[in-house]
């Protein structure tokens, strides 16, 4: 066993002592509803998504029904959201390719995910992972960041962070461990004004470099603060 592979066996140790029981943070009923929400959720927070879904999927639960919606009654619904224009447009096209190619049924296949509008490699990999239980590891910038922080990556796109991560991971746990890294991130690793050395792992897993690179960050923002 490699020392990177110890470290990471010692992170999930970490993880799943902090966060054994992970809900997922968007609030869906099935797979098209997950999409949908997954779709919205780029570069905007999980709590707006759901501030403003219960209204779209009453309106539209089914692609059949979210097809009917003009484009601009979709983006009045999401209007709250970053990027509603472009999403709204994209819920708009996945809606009808669903109807028109898939008998109204979010594909159970990666890539005839990645297929439609508005769906990335990301979205894909929640879908396949949340909705239909399948191994993946989704890569945002929460986890992004850890795994660049722990020296578990070093990865300059979010594809390549994902490669490492599933090497050094059991594949069983990976639905898991992704929103484990997600909380984790959100409750004790931010991205900025982040006292590594007092993080329950960036303290011994993260390197003397990264260390002191951050702290003359944070002493920079504290000056701009000030």
């Amino acid at each position: 066993m490699s020392a990177k592979s110890d470290k990471a066996a010692r992170v999930q140790q970490i993880l799943e002592s902090l966060h054994p029981e992970v809900p997922i943070p968007l609030d869906y009923t099935d797979p098209f509803t997950l999409l949908v929400a997954v779709v919205l959720s780029a570069q905007t927070t999980d709590k707006k998504v759901n501030e403003v879904t219960p209204a779209l999927f009453a309106r539209a639960p089914t692609p059949a029904a979210m097809r009917a919606l003009p484009v601009s009654e979709i983006q009045s619904m999401i209007r709250q959201i970053g990027l509603a224009p472009q999403k709204a447009r994209a819920l708009k096209g996945l809606s009808e390719m669903l109807c028109d190619l898939y008998h109204g049924e979010v594909p159970r296949d990666f890539d005839r995910l990645t297929e439609l509008p508005g769906v990335g490699r990301k979205t894909a990999n929640v879908v396949m992972s949340q909705a239909f239980g399948e191994p993946a590891f989704p890569v945002d910038t929460h986890i992004f960041r850890l795994a660049h922080r722990w020296g578990l990556s070093n990865g300059r796109t979010a594809d390549d962070v994902e490669d490492d991560l599933k090497k050094l991971f059991p594949r069983e746990s990976w639905n898991k461990l992704h929103l484990q890294f997600i909380y984790f991130g959100r409750t004790h690793c931010p991205a900025l004004r982040h006292d590594l050395t007092a993080c329950p792992i960036c303290a011994w897993a993260a390197t003397k470099t990264r260390i002191a690179a951050e702290a003359r960050s944070n002493a920079k923002l504290h000056v701009r603060k000030r």
